[in-house]
């Protein structure tokens, strides 16, 4: 596994803390503009020179950076958010190519920060089961009915449930949204200081750092990362099916690769195929309609024909672990944290676990801490990190033991299916980690 460490952030231990205010006036330097308590946040234009304080500042956008800075405005925090909007799905493609499974944790939380009650529902479609097949007929059957839980999980587009963020957090008169990157962090005792590629300074008690598997954040507060390449690609698009897919989820495991297909709305499916690089190549050089046929071949014809309706794409697949989640007024979540396989469905729910769990730690803080205090930011730490470690350890596990070659790998490892088949209240328990 191969390590790297990057080189300290600089800290001014030795020079006073101190708070950077906005510049007086000038009628020849160029001015913020004006802030009101019910204006919406606008996105800071870049020619916009400006120094402002804040609560906490999130580097980072996706699912994971925009939950953290709603949850956070939301709670009263001055926030700075450092992010692109979402694009929108186009209008000629049926679906977003890239699909979350959400579960009842990730729906929980987007429910109390008002994100789930507006999404369109039309888009969202439920798992009541999940077939699991091994290597050499061994099966898996998960129920919600079985497991006294409305549903497994939702499967959702990406680009829904950002622009869903996108909105709710326009409304926040808490929160000032920055269309500009980070190029420096300083470190006091007193606070963090953000210098970005515009010219504006940003000066807060706590960086939250959700920019991802190459993470900036992380790279500046030195953070040792530990990466397993797969050698694998994970393949997505999505496919009319002309059999009903009833609402479950299939994963089949063969020759060391796992192909998914998730449920979606109007009798659509949406493929993840984790492949061998070499073969996940020729996947993506296919046409639409021999992707198609190949998937088809692969699954057994389980949901009939099928049509391809966006097109493939195509992401490496790692392991990687950090050292530490926290450093002086620095706090990861989301990939810049962790990054696991995704034959469980579970990354982005692990990482808005995070921003559950900080936002947490925040709201029930001592009043005499402040939101960067170290003592806040390990007991973050600590209570994320069994949840993490465990969840690496059985997907990256399960990767392994399917990837093993040989007629005695492939014996041991569908016995040990079928006896967690036949095993309820196993079943139960695995059905309650997945929810979170």
């Amino acid at each position: 596994m191969k390590t790297t460490r990057a080189p300290p952030y600089r800290a001014a231990a030795a020079k006073p803390a101190r708070r950077v205010r906005r510049r007086a006036a000038h009628p020849d330097l160029p001015q913020a503009p004006p802030r009101s308590g019910t204006a919406l946040p606008a996105i800071m234009p870049a020619m916009t020179a400006y120094h402002q304080t804040f609560d906490v500042a999130v580097v980072g956008g996706g699912l994971v950076g925009k939950t953290a800075a709603l949850a956070l405005t939301q709670a009263g925090h001055k926030t700075a958010l450092l992010a692109q909007p979402a694009v929108p799905r186009p209008a000629d493609l049926a679906f977003d190519s890239r699909i979350y499974a959400l579960s009842a944790s990730s729906q929980a939380l987007l429910e109390r920060l008002r994100v789930w009650q507006a999404l369109d529902h039309g888009r969202l479609a439920p798992v009541y089961d999940m077939r699991v097949y091994g290597d050499a007929h061994a099966e898996l059957h998960f129920s919600a009915f079985q497991s006294a839980v409305s549903q497994l999980a939702w499967i959702g587009e990406s680009s829904l449930i950002e622009c869903a963020l996108d909105a709710a957090l326009r409304f926040q008169p808490n929160l000032t949204w920055f269309d500009a990157r980070a190029q420096g962090l300083d470190v006091t005792p007193g606070a963090a200081t953000l210098a970005l590629a515009n010219g504006d300074v940003i000066e807060c008690d706590l960086v939250v750092g959700a920019d991802g598997a190459h993470s900036w954040v992380r790279s500046q507060i030195g953070s040792k990362v530990e990466r397993r390449d797969y050698r694998q690609t994970g393949v997505v698009a999505n496919f009319k099916a002309a059999q009903p897919h009833r609402e479950t989820a299939y994963q089949w495991f063969r020759d060391g690769e796992i192909v998914a297909l998730l449920p979606l709305p109007d009798g659509h499916v949406s493929l993840v195929w984790s492949a061998h690089t070499a073969h996940a190549d020729e996947l993506l050089a296919l046409d639409p309609a021999r992707l198609a046929a190949e998937v088809e071949r692969v699954t057994l014809n389980r949901l009939g024909a099928l049509e391809c309706v966006t097109p493939a794409q195509g992401f490496p697949l790692a392991l990687q672990t950090v050292d530490r989640l926290v450093a002086p007024r620095v706090a990861l979540v989301g990939d810049a944290a962790h990054l696991i396989h995704p034959l469980a469905g579970q990354g982005m729910n692990l990482g808005l676990r995070d921003v559950a769990a900080l936002a947490d730690v925040l709201a029930n803080r001592e009043a005499f801490r402040d939101l960067g205090d170290t003592v806040l930011l390990r007991r973050y730490e600590r209570a994320r990190r069994e949840d993490i470690r465990a969840l690496m350890v059985a997907t990256d596990g399960l990767q392994r033991l399917f990837s093993l070659p040989g007629a005695l790998a492939r014996i041991a490892r569908n016995a040990g299916m079928a006896l967690v088949g036949a095993q309820p209240l196993v079943k139960r328990w695995l059905v309650a980690s997945a929810l979170g």
